[in-house]
C-alpha cells in the first residue's frame, strides 16, 4: 500500500482546472486515511457550487486507484471549514494569487 506521502504526492497531479494549480498546493485536501486497501480523502472545493467538482473528484479517484494495491477510493467532500486560500494554500500559491 502507498504511504501518506505517496498519496499526497499522487494528488499533486490533480489540478483545479479553473485555477490551474494542484489541489494539494491549493489546500483543498484536508485529510487522507489509508486503511487496508482503501484510501479515504476528505477535501473541499474552491466553492460549494464549483462546476469542476465532479471532474476533480473523478481525477482524485482515478489517480489514487492507479496506485499499487489500492482497491477502493472514497472522496468525502466537505465545506466545513470553507476553503480560504489565505490560510489553506501553500506559500507558492499565495504568492501566485497575490495574497501576500
Amino acid at each position: 500500500m502507498p504511504t501518506e506521502e505517496e498519496v499526497r504526492e499522487a494528488l499533486k497531479t490533480v489540478e483545479d482546472p479553473e485555477i490551474g494549480l494542484s489541489i494539494i498546493d491549493l489546500g483543498l485536501v484536508y485529510d487522507t486515511e489509508i486503511v487496508d486497501h482503501s484510501i479515504k480523502v476528505t477535501m473541499t472545493l474552491t466553492t460549494p457550487f464549483c462546476p469542476a467538482g465532479p471532474m476533480i473528484t473523478n481525477q482524485v479517484e482515478s489517480v489514487l486507484s492507479s496506485l499499487p494495491e489500492v482497491e477502493s477510493v472514497d472522496v468525502d467532500l466537505t465545506f466545513s471549514p470553507p476553503w480560504d486560500p489565505r490560510t489553506m494554500a501553500s506559500d507558492e500559491v499565495k504568492a501566485m494569487l497575490g495574497l501576500w
